[in-house]
């Protein structure tokens, strides 16, 4: 290929220039990625798990769901409770004087005391009973909802890490447009004053330059928020991310299971789904708890007392009593509260038995789409990337026909902008396809090993 030289007959050749200058400017884009401190997905990952709020949250309202069981528990086992008491009885007494005739009053004072232990130990109530299992469904419904928690963090730290690549990868290629556009302005600039060019190919040049120009602080801005989007969720500021090697890009054979499969996987994996089992069965049994209000309770009781007295009448008396015993008790009428309780948990299990009909139903077609988005995605790729080889090869042959006179400047720039539109379009293509994997492993309840395998990808 030969150097642009305006002296020269033939048209203007701005092509080495514009490859060159792409290739520099999209490599210098991509530096501040190179570097060993590289935050790759997997440590950002786990700095969301730490730094995020509403995970945070989660595990908060987790740990105090966990306690639910000791706490239903705690009411099987024996009641043990010890009271004690002290008293000062004042006996006042009004008294004539003899001598005098003048009356008197004299206090006296009698201390008493009084130490009781109760013992009480559930035999049969049944709600107490039920309420063991029900809190078992609780402390799973709370566990599955940080699980479900977990798998958002991963989806949205992924979208954002993704997303500030593609941003930065797109103001990349900008960039390299820019100078090749601006290349092409300088050579239709060079030609034209060279009476070989006309105003009209500067002009175009002019204009596509603007529209790069204006894209690139559109782009800027773009990275910016994606950078800031990704600090908040990580509680730092990313220095440098490392980027997507696709070399390494794995879209092969990746869905080895059918959609029904899938959708199978998802149901009986995804945490939501098992957070809202776990409420069904804790609603369920809220049922039958109320209907235990017409159930009979039995109690064994005992009781040890030791009391002591004095009193005028009663001087210095000591009393032990000892018991032991069962206490039977049989609801008879309760104003209607127990049927009225039977009604209201039984519609409560309709609620949840529905949302979960409802999130089952969602779910399924959220890993259709997500499943259709990768293996779609998978193609886009293929695609890309073909097209991408046409639109270069595309661009050096209108570049050698510019050279020759029979294509003009316009075409090389249209030639350059389809392929940079490809460039964009595979990029795009790319991280569409990695984060709908991520979306749809968060579904199945399998984030965490889709993040590491997304990781290896990186470098």
């Amino acid at each position: 290929m030969r150097d642009l030289d305006p002296s020269m007959p033939t048209p203007p050749h701005p092509v080495s220039s514009i490859w060159l200058g792409a290739i520099l400017a999209m490599a210098g884009a991509f530096v501040p990625f190179q570097s060993a401190q590289a935050l790759d997905l997997r440590e950002a990952y786990e700095a969301a798990i730490t730094a995020d709020a509403r995970l945070t949250a989660a595990r908060a309202t987790a740990e105090a769901a966990a306690e639910r069981l000791p706490q239903a528990k705690s009411q099987l086992l024996p009641n043990i409770a010890f009271s004690a008491s002290r008293a000062e009885n004042l006996l006042d007494t009004t008294r004539p004087n003899p001598l005098t005739g003048d009356k008197f009053t004299t206090t006296e004072r009698y201390p008493s005391t009084n130490a009781v232990l109760n013992l009480r130990q559930t035999l049969f109530r049944r709600q107490q009973t039920l309420a063991v299992d029900q809190a078992e469904y609780l402390v799973d419904d709370a566990r599955q909802t940080l699980n479900l928690e977990i798998q958002n963090t991963g989806v949205r730290l992924s979208g954002a890490y993704f997303e500030a690549l593609l941003a930065t990868d797109q103001l990349g290629l900008i960039e390299a447009q820019k100078i090749s556009t601006t290349t092409g302005l300088d050579a239709a600039r060079k030609a034209l004053a060279g009476g070989t060019g006309t105003r009209t190919d500067v002009d175009q040049a002019q204009t596509r330059l603007d529209m790069v120009l204006a894209q690139e602080i559109e782009a800027r801005q773009h990275v910016d928020f994606t950078r800031r989007q990704l600090q908040t969720l990580i509680g730092r500021a990313p220095d440098t991310l490392a980027r997507l090697d696709p070399a390494r890009l794995q879209t092969a054979a990746i869905l080895p299971l059918s959609l029904n499969d899938l959708i199978n996987d998802a149901t009986s994996g995804s945490p939501d789904i098992r957070s809202l089992k776990a409420r069904v069965e804790a609603s369920r049994l809220e049922v039958a708890k109320a209907s235990a209000g017409h159930y009979p309770t039995l109690d064994l009781v005992a009781q040890i007392s030791n009391s002591q007295s004095d009193s005028v009448t009663n001087p210095f008396a000591a009393y032990y009593n000892r018991s032991i015993g069962v206490q039977f008790t049989m609801p008879i009428y309760s104003g209607g509260y127990v049927t009225s309780a039977e009604r209201q948990a039984a519609a409560q299990l309709q609620n949840a038995q529905a949302v979960l009909d409802g999130a089952v139903l969602d779910l399924s077609l959220k890993v259709e789409r997500e499943y259709r988005n990768v293996t779609e995605g998978a193609s886009k790729i293929q695609a890309f990337s073909q097209a991408t080889r046409s639109a270069g090869v595309a661009l050096d042959s209108t570049r050698k026909s510019y050279a020759a006179g029979v294509r003009t400047l316009l075409d090389v720039l249209n030639a350059d902008q389809e392929l940079k539109a490809n460039e964009r379009n595979l990029v795009q293509a790319r991280y569409n396809y990695i984060t709908a994997r991520i979306r749809l492993g968060a579904l199945l309840g399998n984030a965490n090993p889709v993040i590491e395998e997304t990781n290896g990808w990186l470098r």
